[in-house]
């Protein structure tokens, strides 16, 4: 295969991409809406009394649990006063010691314990569903009256079955992970929107 010919087949490849990623978004939207509506809700009201959300997930959802929380303590697309977010995923000494002294699978854990209170939420992330930290995190989050948003793909893998009332399910409907975090950025701007919207009204 000569330069050109492989050059035209690399583009042809990344406009498949394009087209892939917005046939799922356009497909997702209706599904979605909902869920990620009740999220907002589920967020303003914690918000609103005082309380925080709390956001984890592992490598690309790390990320993505940091954005979110950057979108509310700073800004999103409007003036507004800092709202109350935090990422479980930032400070290196939490995590590597609590990794070292008892495991990766309690290092967001054992800070939703020590940082969460009864009326907060969790932003739990994972693309599989199934990640043991944020499982963990869950659980944790049940036990201390922290209600959970779950943002999921894969049919939500075993973070599904650990959502109890009140909590909220945001599956993404597709099995690639690259398509699914595509998706999940997608779905934080819309609660990050959503939030601007509830609290302080249409954006002038």
């Amino acid at each position: 295969m000569g330069h050109a010919e492989q050059s035209a087949g690399l583009a042809e490849r990344i406009a498949a991409h394009f087209a892939d990623s917005a046939k799922l978004k356009l497909a997702a939207a209706q599904p979605l809406a909902a869920p990620i509506a009740r999220a907002v809700e589920l967020m303003c009201g914690s918000l609103r009394a005082g309380g925080k959300i709390l956001a984890c997930g592992n490598g690309g959802s790390a990320a993505d649990a940091q954005h979110f929380a950057a979108e509310l303590v700073n800004r999103f697309e409007r003036e507004r006063p800092p709202l109350a977010a935090l990422a479980l995923t930032t400070d290196t000494s939490n995590i590597t010691s609590i990794a070292n002294d008892y495991g990766y699978e309690q290092v967001f854990e054992k800070q939703l314990r020590a940082l969460g209170r009864k009326g907060d939420v969790l932003l739990a992330i994972s693309t599989s569903g199934n990640s043991p930290s944020v499982l963990a995190a869950m659980r944790a989050a049940r036990e201390l009256g922290v209600h959970s948003v779950a943002l999921t793909g894969r049919g939500g893998g075993k973070m599904a079955g650990l959502l109890g009332p009140g909590d909220v399910h945001v599956c993404v409907p597709h099995d690639r992970t690259m398509r699914i975090q595509e998706v999940h950025l997608l779905a934080l701007h819309c609660l990050c929107d959503g939030i601007d919207f509830q609290l302080f009204g249409a954006n002038p």
